[in-house]
């Protein structure tokens, strides 16, 4: 029998296969559709206080909730839908966030009105490659918790009417489209995203 190879991955996603999977597959990993960036950011706001694996948890209850997150579906959702959604035990009921998501989903709507895509937008604050750490190991990415850049856009998005959307949690969805690579340097899946950072097409 071969010996099975324990593959090096960032110090934050070991505990759970759950975890794991997110990190592999999807974490940091450039994202160019508006459906799944909407989807993004309406859930870094749901984490807000809570641990990300709750959300991970609960993110098919989610989708189901909000149609798939559908932006203009979501941007028509009334006042029974909130009621609706405050009374589902699948997701997190809190009213200021539920009602941020369909409030947000008004204000991309309103955004889409001048930029071609929600992608092409969130992409405008992509941080120039020699800005970012030199080394990524433990203690660079667990101080990673903001940049100008994740200021700069919840500076903008605030502008604009979003909620939920402060410079750590807008860290946190850069992290997660893949607008920054912070796998640690060893992490096996480093080089992917980095490669598919490289092959990456952003929508105009």
């Amino acid at each position: 029998m071969g010996i099975a190879v324990q593959l090096h991955r960032c110090f934050w996603c070991n505990n759970t296969p759950i975890y794991r999977d997110y990190h592999d597959r999807e974490w940091g990993f450039p994202v160019n559709d508006d459906t799944n960036l909407f989807e993004k950011i309406c859930l870094e706001g749901f984490q807000s206080g809570l641990s990300w694996l709750t959300i991970l948890k609960k993110r098919e209850n989610f989708r189901l909730a909000f149609n798939g997150f559908d932006i203009e579906s979501v941007a028509r959702f009334s006042q029974k839908d909130v009621e609706r959604l405050m009374s589902d035990p699948g997701i997190v009921r809190h009213l200021g966030k539920v009602e941020a998501v369909i409030h947000n989903a008004r204000c991309a709507e309103k955004l889409l009105d001048s930029k071609s895509s929600l992608a092409a937008y969130f992409w405008e604050f992509e941080p120039d490659f020699a800005s970012r750490p030199q080394v990524y190991n433990l203690e660079t990415l667990k101080a990673l918790t903001q940049s100008k850049e994740s200021i700069a856009l919840s500076k903008d998005l605030k502008q604009r009417g979003w909620k939920f959307v402060g410079p750590i949690t807008m860290y946190a969805f850069m992290q997660a489209l893949g607008l920054v690579n912070d796998h640690e340097e060893g992490c096996y899946v480093r080089e992917a995203a980095l490669a598919a950072r490289r092959q990456f097409q952003i929508s105009i």
